[in-house]
């Protein structure tokens, strides 16, 4: 095993004391992972990648300090690219394949298009491996709900890539949400300037948008030489190849592979409240904005989630806006505009945070405030948290158990929006109680061949 005395770099505090106060600091945390095997700090991971361009190009160089041992990738140029780096490691197209024949290996890093995460994730995971996925966790709630079940029972190290929760600033934020700085939050406002989805050229243009589509298009586009499209497409229907689909991230604004900007940038954005307020399973979701689209996510919408009180947190309301839907004190100039944030609502005053920097609010009122001393440890990095929880059996931070909560929470706000109404959630029979024609959303059907059973 690990030296447990080993410091913390910048933190002052040893390994097991970080993870220790890590762990209690992080709302859903769960019982620290088993180890598959005793190692020293120093010895290496053996690690196998799926997913290795874009996003997954960066994951393996966050990694690529261990003993990366597989390469997977639908497209050969992706493989190639990081075989560069890593020229002994077994290559694959297949990421079925690999887990058929790969041998020898610790964890996984799984950095695919969201519709086929779970596919690489709950095989890693049942196999126990330890596991790094991007987010979102999973396609649909379902999903979600089976891999956090699957890594409570495997008891490996598990981290959800939401690297933002590394920050201090996210840090210092849940501290004065948690000490009652502003008081009891009954509100809570989250939004994007994001606009990425089904919009006019016009608005696409003036968004940044990478590609303005407002229906699926009826021709195709070349297969790109060395990529395997039916592949590429996994679980969902055959279609024709086309350019709005591949490189990434287009294929995100596409209910087919991905969920939009509400489950993408939620799991950045939502998980500062998420982790403040300790939250899990909304009791109803509505969702707000301009007719659905049966197979583009929307470039702007409005969700909004009612939890019920718990413990000390009393009822919150929780709301979410992308593109050009914004909360009220934005808009009559009460807070600043800032493009994105998360604003606090309590009794005594408000917080507003974005990735880097946070304000109490009115600025006045809080000028002589004292701030409670830091009690979150500083993070030794996502994916270092990660590496070193494989290798001792410490606690990540966002593990999935508590990403599969956040993950359920972002994948409802998208149900609501397409269904049309007001969802009754129940989190324990997985179902909305008053509409079961959100089933097929909660839980998609995937072509033949393909199962997650």
């Amino acid at each position: 095993m690990s030296d447990d005395s080993t410091t913390v770099p910048g933190a002052g505090l040893s390994r097991r004391t970080f993870h220790k106060a890590a762990l209690a600091a992080t709302a859903g945390a769960f019982a620290a992972p088993a180890v598959v095997r005793g190692r020293n700090l120093n010895e290496k991971l053996a690690i196998a990648c799926i997913g290795v361009g874009g996003r997954g190009g960066s994951n393996l160089e966050n990694v690529g300090h261990e003993e990366v041992v597989a390469l997977c990738d639908v497209y050969d140029a992706a493989v190639a690219r990081a075989a560069d780096a890593h020229p002994r490691a077994k290559k694959y197209k297949d990421f079925r394949r690999l887990f058929d024949d790969l041998k020898g290996y610790d964890a996984v890093v799984v950095s695919t298009t969201e519709h086929t995460h779970a596919f690489a994730v709950l095989p890693a995971l049942q196999m126990g491996k330890h596991v790094y996925c991007e987010k979102p966790l999973s396609h649909d709630v379902w999903e979600a709900r089976l891999i956090r079940e699957a890594a409570a029972k495997a008891k490996v190290a598990t981290q959800m890539g939401t690297q933002i929760h590394a920050t201090d600033n996210y840090r210092r934020v849940v501290e004065l949400v948690q000490a009652g700085a502003i008081g009891a939050v009954k509100d809570v406002h989250v939004w994007v300037g994001r606009a990425w989805g089904r919009q006019s050229p016009e608005d696409a243009k003036a968004n940044g948008d990478i590609v303005s589509v407002t229906e699926r298009p009826a021709d195709s586009s070349p297969i790109p030489a060395g990529l395997d499209w039916d592949l590429w497409l996994g679980p969902v229907a055959e279609r024709p190849f086309h350019e709005v689909y591949f490189p990434g991230p287009k294929w995100y604004r596409w209910w087919d592979f991905g969920n939009g900007t509400m489950s993408d940038l939620g799991s950045h954005w939502i998980d500062l409240p998420f982790w403040a307020l300790k939250l899990k399973a909304p009791s109803t979701i509505e969702a707000f904005g301009p007719p659905p689209h049966a197979e583009i996510a929307p470039a702007t919408m409005k969700a909004v989630y009612e939890y019920e009180a718990k413990d000390d947190q009393p009822a919150v309301r929780l709301t979410w806006y992308q593109g050009a839907m914004k909360p009220e004190p934005w808009s009559t100039g009460a807070i600043p505009k800032w493009d994105s944030g998360v604003l606090f609502v309590g009794e005594k005053g408000m917080l507003l945070s974005d990735y880097g920097r946070h304000l109490l609010l009115p600025e006045d009122e809080f000028r002589d405030y004292k701030r409670p001393e830091p009690t979150i440890p500083k993070s030794i990095g996502h994916h270092a948290e990660w590496i070193h929880a494989c290798k001792t059996g410490d606690a990540t931070t966002c593990n999935f158990e508590y990403a599969g909560w956040l993950t359920e929470a972002n994948h409802l706000g998208n149900v609501a929006y397409r269904v049309g109404r007001k969802l009754e959630w129940d989190a324990d029979a997985l179902k909305a109680t008053n509409a079961s024609e959100a089933e097929p959303l909660i839980r998609r059907d995937y072509r033949p061949g393909w199962s997650l059973g």
